[in-house]
């Protein structure tokens, strides 16, 4: 009997932490056993086995981090002004880049169009790895509806964000949030071609539909969410 109740305690206490998932941050979240990950993923990606690293990051990102609640970080803008994610009141697309780092053909285009076709619908934010004097430059090549910011280890309020984000899942990276900041998805983004087989048109397709893609899921959380409120 004494051993029954051991069991049953210990799986009361495995479904009460299930339960408390929602509840947890991303940057805490994202802290739990991550040095395994990491060394795991840096092995599969040395050996060559990218089937296994993107087996690893979905499993990151299916198991642990999606449904956590996002960080309510404020980030610098290009344009001088401050932006508390808290404060947005729609989903939102988050993709980390750095101006050093090279877009895959058609990339940016297919995010414009997209910014230009749901910016009322879904916030897009591009949040860059670099220091103030390289933001003016790189801010005009996005469309009016896309607010570009960015983060240094450089800046000491930017720490918090440099090591949530940049320092664990890397760049490109997209994070999908609901208006609530609940994390819907995370994905690696950009769909790397080689330019000497694929067209512009093509790559620009390509990288269009998987933004698209994330973006559906987005759009349908939200019109899950609205039908439940109608149903209650």
């Amino acid at each position: 009997m004494k051993q029954f109740y051991l069991i049953l305690a210990s799986l009361l206490f495995t479904l009460s932490l299930y339960s408390q998932s929602d509840s947890l941050i991303f940057s805490g979240a994202i802290k739990i056993n991550f040095k395994k990950y990491k060394k795991e993923s840096e092995l599969a990606y040395r050996r060559g086995d990218f089937e296994r690293g993107k087996f690893l990051f979905d499993s990151l990102v299916d198991h642990r981090l999606t449904g956590t609640t996002f960080d309510d970080f404020t980030f610098k803008q290009a344009n001088g002004s401050k932006l508390k994610l808290s404060k947005l009141n729609k989903p939102t697309i988050l993709i980390t880049y750095a101006s050093w780092c090279v877009q895959s053909k058609g990339e940016l285009q297919a995010l414009n169009k997209l910014a230009q076709k749901y910016g009322k619908e879904v916030h897009f934010i591009v949040l860059f790895w670099d220091r103030k004097h390289n933001m003016e430059k790189v801010a005009r090549k996005f469309n009016r509806h896309i607010i570009v910011c960015y983060a240094h280890e450089y800046y000491k309020n930017d720490a918090p964000i440099v090591a949530a984000l940049k320092h664990t899942l890397g760049l490109p990276t997209s994070y999908y949030l609901d208006e609530n900041l609940k994390v819907v998805d995370i994905r690696r983004c950009g769909v790397k071609l080689c330019p000497n087989k694929t067209t512009e048109q093509k790559s620009y397709a390509l990288n269009y539909n998987s933004f698209l893609d994330g973006l559906g899921i987005l759009l349908i959380d939200k019109d899950l969410k609205k039908e439940m409120l109608a149903i209650k």
